[in-house]
């Protein structure tokens, strides 16, 4: 879940916990509201754990270079055996 998606979650839960008036025999929107309000929250602090983590981890090495190795020579001959006009 991305923290784009995780705070949707949080704004939805919102309104059906204080904005939305009516009832569902059997169902209770504002319980709907704040499960929706902790599920988002819970995503959002995982979202924002992944980046840290990920972040951190990432390390660059330069790994040394043998001039010898890296250098070639290519030779590339090209033959044309089209008439010239």
């Amino acid at each position: 879940m991305t923290i784009a998606g995780s705070i949707i979650l949080i704004m939805l839960g919102a309104i059906l916990t204080w904005a939305v008036d009516f009832t569902i025999a059997g169902l209770d929107i504002q319980v709907i509201g704040v499960i929706l309000m902790v599920g988002g929250l819970a995503g959002l602090l995982f979202g924002i754990w992944r980046l840290t983590t990920v972040r951190r981890r990432t390390t660059v090495t330069a790994a040394p270079v043998d001039a010898a190795a890296t250098r070639r020579h290519v030779y590339e001959e090209r033959s044309y055996d089209d008439p010239t006009i």
